[in-house]
């Protein structure tokens, strides 16, 4: 796997889940966004708070960047990452397409 620089948009999301920090979070999104955990979809900033309260900061997740590269088209990055706390653990893979410097996209795929 080749690893690149991680786009800041990749890493504000990471630093803000480490860091608890709900707003920093959400900002680091598009205002029409699109999640894809496992099938479970959520739109918009609302639909990424939601998901955030539940399956991320709102569970006290960590997030560790293991590896990054680039995706199959511009703008989309393939991100592995271990992610510990009091909901899901393990290690997986997150696709984010960035848009105007943010996500516009994730999914979360095991």
């Amino acid at each position: 796997m080749t690893t690149i620089e991680t786009p800041t948009a990749i890493q504000m999301f990471i630093e803000a889940t480490n860091r608890g920090d709900v707003e920093a979070f959400a900002a680091a999104f598009t205002h029409d966004a699109d999640l894809d955990d496992w099938g479970r979809e959520y739109h918009g900033r609302d639909g990424v708070r939601a998901w955030d309260r539940t399956d991320n900061i709102g569970v006290q997740a960590h997030l560790e960047l293991d590896a990054i590269e680039p995706g199959s088209s511009s703008y989309t990055y393939g991100a592995t990452l271990t992610v510990t706390g009091n909901g899901h653990n393990g290690t997986g893979l997150m696709t984010f397409s960035l848009r105007d410097g943010l996500i516009a996209s994730l999914r979360i795929t095991p």
